[in-house]
């Protein structure tokens, strides 16, 4: 048994600092995550002695506890290495406490990457426990308790059992619902838009907005005045005004922090900030290479700061230099801006090693870890190269009292883009100013204003953090428990709130008005900031806080409006005439009769545009004859969004069977993809004869067969133009435009 004990968080995390061969007297083992925390079945918090917590052993981690415990009792010095953050600072203090009196010596570790050397200088360089820092995240643990445990049974009691309410995540519902609100209340202006193809005398053509009318920003509001500035183009010349050209030149972004690497991972390829976070993970913790060695390729993924070190820095150079050459490089080394907010503990996140490019270890990783580390290795390298530089052309041309413009854009230099996508050339042709041009056609357009757009994750995070709601490392934790307790739903990448989003929201906006305000959870964020700085007592902020709290707290015990028995609307029911109440069920919101018993009439419903509720149409498609009654199929959706075929004379004849899409697997040629949906509603294709067959696949195939390559099925697949057929074979690279109708 060594005499050196080193705890860290995961196993993984294990695996890669054992492969360091740090010595014979060193053992490293895993506390996988928080060992203790406040209990689950009461409050646990003193609030009249201090708010003192009563910790205890999380119940699955007893044997653990036990575990480091003897083994501490055996080593001569312990070193907690959890994550370098508060909840990895809180991990190693409620470890310490459980070792106090059976290890002689117990030390505080940290490291930003785990590589041999970051780990030897850890153990050179040890310090006590944070005690600031812990408190910072005790008082938001307890902040938290406090508002779930006390403000959840009302919502019990008013709306639905098993929901409840969280301090931040109710906030970032509030966003989600407000915006939809917006949406609904917005009302469509109409304007028209202007191209007009002209050419040059070398026939060369080129499309020109419309900018000015009358010497005014073009404004057309309806159709005739569209019709009348088209007629008043009638025996014009178009005439090149002016011909400006100048250089622009662009400079990169910085490194990734936390916020910005899940707004990117989600914008490119569509991934959670869960997902992003628990890849990430993998990529930090170190993953196994096809050699057998382990291997760690990023700098921890919890931070909000864009600082670099030195040695990074000029490791970076020294790779742009040799692989690009000197041009790349920057005249002066790179510095970015860290935001006044940023607590700044740790770098950037970046690769821990330029030199090992993505392609170098793409072997090694799974498609979506090779995605992320590719992102994160691209954004770095790209922040320390020099700037890309173009040549913007504004060219502006006159018809009547109207101007028009075209832009256009050529790349003299790529710097940073030659890692990174940059801007496309949009070259115009040679145009001199006087030159009058031949007009070809004159576009008009009709088109309305359109609502603010829903959250995606990506907007949703940025929000998040420019409003100060939540730190970096909780963004992935608010958004996974939004749509864990069904109050949000995902329509086309964006968050739509639901009628139990809606209802949640409405009762707290109403009882918690100022638990609801963005600024006062804001300044809740500082006030904890304050707390890990030692500015500010974390018993004294909490006692702050209930003295506003519980007086709230006492009066929505019997304010709160109750809505268990149902929502009241304005639609009537069809049967009897009575109104329809918005119900929560298990599968979610609908419609029902208030007249029930005597009425069991119920129905799905919809909101309009404009919020207004539509009761949903009882049309069903008929897919055949049931095999063992001789009834209609007909088409169903299952409770968490897949389609399955189910005889209509149902509770009667129970037969059943999977939507197919008639492709044959790719895996086992015996079996079709047939269609099902995750516990989240997320659809899948999978293998009809599962289990014997475990083929799966996320995007819709197609049977129809790709003309380009010969794959017997085409995917339905959805990008940031919309959507579109697409040949699942990476070195094809067919497509196709994609409509129902198509297929």
């Amino acid at each position: 048994m060594g005499t050196k004990l080193i705890i860290v968080e995961s196993p993984t995390k294990v695996k890669s600092i054992e492969k360091f061969n740090l010595g014979k007297d060193y053992k490293i083992t895993a506390c996988v995550g928080h060992v203790r925390d406040l209990p689950s079945n009461t409050l646990g918090v003193d609030e009249k002695h201090g708010f003192e917590p009563q910790y205890e052993i999380i119940h699955e981690k007893e044997k653990l506890v036990s575990e480091l415990q003897s083994a501490a009792k055996k080593a001569e010095t312990v070193y907690l290495a959890p994550d370098p953050d508060r909840e990895g600072e809180a991990i190693a203090c409620h470890i310490a406490k459980l070792l106090e009196g059976k290890a002689k010596d117990i030390k505080r570790i940290q490291f930003n990457e785990i590589t041999k050397k970051a780990v030897l200088e850890a153990l050179e360089h040890p310090r006590d426990l944070d005690i600031n820092l812990f408190n910072a995240q005790q008082a938001r643990r307890i902040l938290d308790r406090l508002v779930g445990y006390k403000i959840s049974p009302l919502l019990w009691k008013t709306v639905k059992r098993g929901i409840s309410a969280g301090r931040v995540q109710s906030v970032a519902l509030r966003l989600i619902v407000d915006r939809e609100k917006e949406r609904e209340a917005f009302v469509p202006e109409e304007y028209w838009l202007f191209r007009a193809l002209l050419a040059n005398e070398a026939h060369e053509t080129f499309k020109v907005d419309l900018a000015k009318a009358g010497g005014k920003k073009a404004a057309i509001t309806c159709k005739e005045e569209a019709d009348a500035l088209e007629q008043s183009l009638e025996g014009h010349d178009f005439v090149v005004k002016n011909v400006e050209s100048k250089e622009r030149v662009r400079n990169p972004h910085p490194p990734f922090t936390t916020s910005t690497l899940q707004q990117a991972a989600n914008t490119r390829h569509g991934y959670s900030a869960k997902r992003t976070m628990g890849i990430a993970q993998r990529l930090y913790e170190g993953i196994e290479m096809k050699d057998g060695s382990i291997m760690a390729l990023i700098t921890y993924m919890r931070t909000d700061s864009t600082r670099i070190s030195d040695e990074a820095r000029e490791a970076a150079g020294k790779f742009i230099l040799s692989s690009f050459g000197e041009n790349y490089l920057p005249p002066e080394m790179r510095n970015f801006k860290v935001k006044a907010t940023a607590q700044d503990a740790h770098e950037a996140i970046r690769p821990i090693d330029s030199s090992v490019t993505p392609d170098s270890v793409r072997d090694s990783l799974s498609e979506e870890q090779y995605a992320l580390y590719k992102l994160i290795w691209s954004r770095f390298l790209a922040s320390q190269m020099a700037s890309a530089v173009y040549s913007d052309t504004l060219v502006t041309v006159s018809c009547g009292d109207t101007e028009w413009q075209a832009r256009g854009q050529r790349q003299i230099f790529d710097g940073w883009t030659r890692v990174m996508d940059g801007d496309k050339d949009t070259l115009l042709p040679e145009i001199e100013k006087g030159a009058v041009l031949e007009r070809r056609a004159i576009e008009k357009e009709q088109k309305f204003t359109q609502p603010p757009a829903r959250y995606s994750e990506a907007a949703l995070v940025r929000s998040l953090e420019e409003l100060g709601i939540g730190r970096p490392s909780t963004y992935a934790t608010i958004i996974s428990t939004l749509e864990n307790r069904g109050y949000v739903d995902k329509k086309e990448r964006a968050f739509v709130p639901t009628e139990l989003g809606r209802v949640v929201c409405q009762q707290l906006m109403e009882c918690f008005a100022q638990l609801m305000d963005v600024h006062f959870t804001a300044d809740m964020e500082t006030q904890l900031d304050m707390v890990a700085e030692g500015k500010e007592g974390w018993v004294e902020l909490l006692t702050d806080f209930s003295s506003q709290f519980n007086p709230v707290l006492e009066q929505a015990a019997s304010a709160m409006k109750n809505f268990k028995g149902g929502m009241e609307t304005s639609l009537k029911c069809p049967d009897c005439g009575k109104p329809l109440l918005i119900r929560f069920g298990k599968a979610g919101a609908f419609l029902a009769c208030s007249g029930y018993p005597d009425c069991k009439y119920s129905s799905n419903f919809v909101r309009d545009d404009s919020g207004a509720l539509k009761v949903c149409a009882n049309d069903v498609k008929v897919m055949g004859t049931c095999p063992e009654c001789g009834a209609d199929l007909i088409l169903k959706r299952s409770r968490t969004g897949s389609r399955f075929i189910a005889c209509s004379a149902y509770p009667k004849c129970r037969h059943a069977q999977p939507y197919t899409t008639h492709v044959a697997c790719p895996k086992c040629g015996q079996g079709e993809l047939v269609e099902k949906s995750s516990k989240k509603g997320r659809l899948f294709y999978s293998c009809s004869r599962y289990p014997d067959c475990d083929y799966a696949m996320w995007n819709e195939p197609v049977n129809r067969a790709c003309p380009e390559c010969g794959s017997p099925y085409l995917v339905v697949r959805k990008t940031r133009q919309g959507t579109e057929l697409a040949c699942p074979n990476k070195e094809c690279g067919y497509t196709a435009s994609f409509s129902e109708e198509n297929v």
